[in-house]
């Protein structure tokens, strides 16, 4: 419970509004100290163009899905927004994406994405790789007008401690939070001097060119290694309960009953995985250790100098992974659970459509902070080796023989026995040496993209902090 004292003023400038969320959240904290800044502002509305002035979301519609790229168009949610691998984003029926009504939730660089329903105001700028999807009604987007504000620095100042607030102040609804385009429109935009907002772009631009890098440096490996083993790419299957009728011997149900394990799902990457040019190895062989820690208590602190990040597993696929708060440096064997550049991180729980399975290599305040007992971590010997597992991993190859291991009806699982069981192709040295590094500079990339907007922030915090 958080308790708050505020006095009658506040009350009377919300016009009485009596829910708690406008007061907790900084709002009118962020707004005195705007107001005594002594530059110009203006409002968002103001600084943005396009559809119905370029602060909207969209209309409520049926999201009809299509398996093929021909026929359809990448769609992202709230949710899926933040990740950051939008390799596997489902697919809109193209028809429906580009009608009269949905045409204008086409998603371009430079936009600044808000989650308005549920978690409200977490944010996302529009790198290059995203360019070209659709969007939800879930997510607002902003379009500035890049005549009359660097649109890096409108991020950069909305994802602030002083916008985040004012944005996040003006959600509604008791159960499922909400805010519309029109509250956010008069928010005031600190105009803070050509010099410092181009810096602050260039800084947030360069982060976008470096996650779209990560991208590519991703599926080059995944590439180099499927050529490697004489390997046919495959497409991603998105619904991991397509209808297949497999025929097995007897022999091959002694282990594993379930169906889904022995589905074409699966027995297709089996059999071109046996097939390959190259020898197969499985995770156990190439890795120093695949472990799955103990349950824990976690204690949370509020000072930093006593505390470390912890994750779960859901952060751990976002572009920018935020912990769910600060557990205290006294845990017990609390080096456990802290996350080191060469351990890859595994989710073992979860629906098959979901995170299970996803590897991961840590990046951002990850490397270095603690993370759940529901991520397995293969443990290896060096980054590159990591990120070569990485590269196996996270092809379909090694994506859909991780989801078929999983087990059980409600709540599928994953253990380190089927982890380690894994097939991956093993390539000669200087091939896997090649594709480890793609791998490993995924990650580095993507942390070097965060440091990048973190940088922006900073800058535009202090000039409103301490003006000159």
């Amino acid at each position: 419970m958080k308790l708050k004292t505020v006095p009658d003023s506040w009350l009377q400038r919300e016009g009485r509004r009596l829910d708690c969320g406008p007061y907790m959240s900084g709002v009118f904290e962020a707004k005195v100290r705007l107001e005594k800044l002594r530059v110009k502002k203006e409002p968002l509305g103001m600084l943005t163009t396009g559809h119905s002035g370029g602060i909207f979301n969209g209309p409520r519609f049926s999201r009809n899905r299509v398996r093929s790229a021909e026929h359809g168009v990448r769609f992202v949610g709230s949710s899926s927004m933040l990740m950051a691998d939008l390799s596997r984003l489902p697919l809109l029926r193209r028809q429906d994406a580009h009608s009269n009504k949905l045409s204008h939730l086409r998603l371009d660089p430079r936009m600044t994405l808000i989650s308005c329903s549920g978690t409200v105001g977490r944010m996302v700028y529009v790198w290059p790789d995203m360019a070209g999807c659709w969007s939800s009604q879930h997510i607002m987007k902003v379009v500035p007008d890049s005549n009359r504000i660097p649109p890096g620095y409108l991020y950069a100042y909305l994802t602030s401690r002083f916008g985040v607030p004012l944005i996040v102040g003006g959600t509604y609804g008791a159960i499922i939070q909400h805010i519309e385009p029109h509250q956010i429109a008069g928010l005031p935009v600190p105009r803070l001097g050509d010099s410092l907002e181009r810096e602050a772009h260039e800084l947030v631009e360069k982060a976008a060119s470096k996650r779209s890098a990560a991208c590519r440096a991703q599926k080059d490996g995944i590439a180099l290694l499927e050529d490697a083993a004489g390997l046919p790419p495959l497409d991603p299957i998105l619904s991991s309960t397509t209808h297949s009728v497999t025929v097995l011997p007897s022999g091959r149900i002694q282990a594993r009953f379930d169906a889904f394990f022995h589905s074409l799902y699966h027995q297709h990457v089996l059999n071109a995985l046996t097939e390959a040019q190259e020898g197969l190895k499985s995770v156990e062989e190439i890795a120093e250790q695949v472990v799955e820690r103990a349950r824990f208590k976690r204690t949370e602190v509020d000072d930093p100098n006593h505390g470390v990040p912890f994750f779960g597993t859901s952060a751990l696929i976002w572009a920018d992974p935020v912990p769910r708060y600060l557990i205290s440096r006294a845990t017990w064997n609390l080096a456990d659970y802290v996350v080191a550049p060469k351990t890859l991180l595994i989710p073992r729980s979860g629906q098959l459509s979901g995170i299970i399975g996803t590897a991961v290599l840590p990046y951002g305040s990850v490397a270095g902070g603690a993370v759940s007992e529901d991520a397995i971590r293969v443990h290896c010997s060096s980054e590159d080796v990591a990120g070569y597992l990485f590269v196996a991993l996270t092809s379909e190859y090694g994506r859909r023989q991780l989801k078929a291991r999983a087990y059980g009806s409600s709540i599928p699982h994953l253990d380190v026995n089927q982890i380690r069981q894994v097939l991956v192709p093993f390539p000669a040295k200087g091939v896997r040496s090649k594709i480890g590094k793609l791998g490993a500079s995924t990650a580095k990339l993507r942390h070097e993209a965060i440091e990048l907007e973190d940088q922006a922030r900073m800058l535009v915090e202090q000039a409103i902090e301490d003006p000159a």
